[in-house]
């Protein structure tokens, strides 16, 4: 399986008392599957899995998988503390997803890289038929090793990887991995505001925040890019870079991007903490901002 255009990485709704709000999900899908979005990466940092509970998560995908379509991905995240509890989540979704992925342990961290391979190799070994794709995203996981590295280590041990979510701003290992084994491996860009960088090194897939948000925007760059207009493609990524700067200069961009949904016409409900949920007058607020700034005419609708 080759995951190709933008996957989103989805928000875990939330009713005001806190609760999951599935129900949400079908009009979710909808909204980013009208904005030409591919897939969703669910149970990822952006969903708060770190703030849900082991039944949340395999709830959450539950309803994912309900609406899941021949041209739409659903990809579980299934990285936990507990190595135990990862396995039991990749059981869970086996047969409901088309890929899972897990991050790197984050708090007792990985010593070595070989350990890191041991670790994704029994997790994946739970789905065999499912692709694998390792999580690397070190800021958060504090697993900070070459991922050509790894892919030459885990090929072997592996046999159902199926690429990387690349969330590094590192276009030289991405490039790397990228040509290795003549591109036998789906490597997805995970930096959104730096999506322009992976285009000369023919990145064809994509998972982030703000695909939720700004789908329209992302697909003018790669279109600008491909046709030459390098100016335009930089324009529009510039733009992007405003979007996130203004969502997580308040307060944090899981909840600033989270709330912002609810002025797109998803409204996924309140955040968890440490997140803050903005009222309707803050968000209003930024609305203007984003307006002003000729952003929000990139804004995916519903």
């Amino acid at each position: 399986m080759n995951i190709k255009n933008l996957i989103a990485a989805t928000y875990t709704p939330l009713k005001d008392d806190g609760s999951l709000n599935v129900d949400l999900v079908p009009r979710y899908n909808e909204f980013l599957k009208k904005n030409k979005v591919a897939g969703v990466f669910v149970n990822g940092s952006t969903g708060d899995f770190v703030s849900l509970t082991v039944d949340e998560r395999k709830e959450i995908i539950e309803a994912w998988s309900k609406v899941k379509s021949d041209d739409f991905f659903v990809i579980n995240h299934v990285g936990h503390t507990s190595l135990k509890v990862s396995k039991d989540l990749v059981t869970h979704c086996a047969d409901k997803v088309d890929a899972i992925s897990t991050l790197a342990p984050y708090y007792f961290t990985v010593p070595t890289l070989e350990s890191l391979v041991e670790y994704c190799a029994e997790i994946a070994a739970c789905a065999p038929h499912l692709p694998f794709y390792y999580y690397h995203i070190p800021v958060l996981s504090g697993a900070d090793f070459s991922m050509l590295e790894f892919l030459k280590l885990a090929e072997t041990k592996i046999p159902n990887l199926g690429g990387i979510k690349f969330t590094k701003n590192d276009v030289i290992d991405y490039r790397y991995c990228k040509n290795y084994k003549n591109g036998k491996y789906n490597i997805l860009y995970g930096v959104d505001e730096m999506l322009l960088s992976s285009l000369p090194y023919e990145a064809t897939g994509w998972v982030g925040s703000t695909y939720n948000h700004l789908a329209p925007l992302y697909y003018g760059i790669i279109e600008a890019f491909k046709l030459g207009d390098h100016t335009l493609a930089s324009q529009l990524q510039t733009k992007s870079a405003q979007f996130v700067d203004e969502l997580n200069g308040r307060g944090g961009f899981n909840g600033a991007g989270k709330s912002f949904m609810k002025v797109l016409g998803v409204d996924c409900g309140p955040c968890r903490y440490p997140h803050k949920t903005f009222s309707d007058e803050e968000l209003s607020e930024v609305k203007k901002i984003l307006t002003n700034s000729g952003i929000m005419d990139y804004t995916s609708k519903l």
